[in-house]
């Protein structure tokens, strides 16, 4: 019998009435988020400054994006389960302490390995405190018009978090140091703890046993899958450090696989996994991410090195995708979901996103910046109108006991998305490069369609995915534009899964 997993709003049949969250505690959770998020690239624009300023061979260089990348991603789905065992209040609140503190170490750092170090600790910091912040979203706000709102905000910040943090890299770069793409999450990170304390509440603990077998092979399958794609991206899949770990982190999630099919506590409860809904929800999430966080970096270099952008001007050039996916994310979660299927939402914003993608295949140095404004646009809105309901999709009918799991795995899936759709990308990059004339492959105009072509490619999975397994409950009639008030407390929204 298929099962139905609410993801909007319930009429007042359903669920009680009661004061909302504050202001203040959606504040708290979304500046976490979007300080965790922009760390992905903020030292994109900023990483011949520091090879400069410390003297990064380089190889060594990539680093400083990889050691955050690599304790972001192993260490997810232990931080998400801490949450539910030992309190998602003290889980969040202590990450975003360390990723605080090691912010302020990054931006002292005299030497590489300082830099790097304190690059390792913000992505354990942002283990912590991203998973518990939306599970501590999901368990406060009640499922409805309150939680889909939410959803839609905390998905905007997530999906323009990359842009932000290119702006705010180039920016900083340019007209302060290099040295404040790290300092500047100093000031956020203690006022979203001074906040934080004030206005969380500590969740329940779940009494068991914590799941450490689980939690090593979890740990450790992660890090190696993360590891092996990063060094896929700089040295090749047939390297052996990308073949060795990719085959360790195979046989680490094997037992993983293993152990959480007996764990009484599982660190990632494979019961999640059973509705086919939630979890096509899930993956299509990691394709949008892919070649999203792809675009960013090969654009980045594009307007730079072929069109001679300054390090601000490049982070500027960004500046639509945050703008559009927030006016997208907003019309999404506040008006189309109360008059359009979810499903035609998550296809219409897929669409768009391939669009985007197809104009960018165009690109040359001699290309006007209208053109690259009009791509951003449209991605900044296909990511933003779908990403909201394949969020809310990933988290529907999740019991709170589960919910910092649910949460990990959405972050998990937007991480290894992100990771695996650049390391294919660069893969691509390195095979159709010309092999000889001008050092920057990006001024080719063949690598250039080939790489966005690509991109474009993991959209368009993403979409025959979800027309293909999603299921929902069809939209009513659609009534006058106005009513959105009434409309969150009149309609609601179902996920069938099969």
């Amino acid at each position: 019998m298929a099962r139905t997993a609410t993801i909007g709003p319930r009429t007042a049949a359903h669920e009680p009435r009661h004061a909302g969250p504050s202001s203040s505690f959606l504040l708290v959770i979304l500046s976490a988020q979007l300080m965790v998020v922009l760390d992905t690239t903020i030292v994109n624009v900023a990483l011949p400054h520091i090879q400069a300023g410390l003297g990064f061979s380089a190889s060594g260089l990539s680093w400083v994006l990889n050691a955050y990348l690599l304790t972001f991603g192993g260490l997810l789905l232990l931080g998400a389960r801490s949450g539910d065992l030992i309190g998602r209040r003290r889980v969040f609140l202590t990450g975003i302490g360390l990723f605080t503190v090691s912010s302020m170490l990054g931006g002292m750092a005299a030497t590489p390995w300082e830099l790097l170090a304190a690059r390792a600790l913000q992505g354990g910091g942002a283990a912590m405190a991203a998973p518990s912040a939306l599970a501590l979203l999901t368990t406060v706000f009640a499922e409805g018009a309150q939680r889909v709102r939410a959803i839609g905000l905390f998905t905007t910040v997530s999906a323009a978090g990359g842009a932000v943090g290119l702006v705010l890299g180039g920016l900083l770069t340019e007209l302060v140091s290099w040295r404040w793409v790290m300092f500047v999450n100093v000031p956020i990170g203690l006022s979203v703890l001074l906040v934080g304390h004030a206005v969380i509440a500590e969740t329940p603990r779940r009494r068991g046993r914590f799941d450490i077998a689980g939690a090593v092979t979890s740990t450790l399958g992660m890090t190696a899958i993360v590891l092996g794609l990063v060094e896929a991206a700089s040295d090749g899949w047939g390297a052996g450090i990308t073949v060795g770990s990719l085959s360790a982190g195979i046989a680490l999630l094997a037992a993983f696989h293993h152990v959480e099919r007996r764990a009484e506590e599982p660190i990632l409860p494979l019961r999640l996994f059973a509705d086919t809904t939630r979890t096509a929800a899930n993956v299509a999430r990691g394709l949008v991410y892919a070649s999203m966080f792809g675009v960013f970096f090969f654009l980045g270099q594009f307007v730079q090195d072929a069109q001679g952008f300054s390090p601000m001007l490049a982070g500027l050039a960004f500046l639509p995708v945050p703008i559009s996916v927030f006016a997208s994310s907003q019309l999404a979660s506040r008006v189309l979901i109360a008059r359009v299927p979810a499903k035609a939402v998550m296809l219409g914003g897929m669409s768009a996103m391939i669009a985007s993608l197809v104009l960018l295949t165009g690109l040359s140095p001699t290309t006007p910046y209208a053109q690259v404004l009009a791509s951003l646009v449209l991605m900044g809105v296909g990511a933003g109108t779908s990403l909201v309901t394949l969020t809310a999709a990933s988290l529907a009918g999740v019991p709170s006991g589960d919910a910092g799991a649910a949460s990990g795995l959405v972050n998990v899936v937007q991480q290894v998305g992100a990771v695996l759709g650049l390391a294919v990308l660069v893969t691509v990059s390195s095979a159709v490069a010309p092999r000889t004339g001008p050092a920057h492959t990006l001024l080719d105009a063949h690598a250039i369609d080939v790489i966005f072509a690509v991109a474009a490619g993991f959209a368009v999975a993403a979409l025959v995915l979800v027309a293909a397994v999603v299921k929902t409950r069809p939209a009513t009639e659609p009534v006058p534009l106005g009513a959105e008030e009434s409309l969150m407390e009149e309609y609601e929204l179902s996920v069938d899964a099969a």
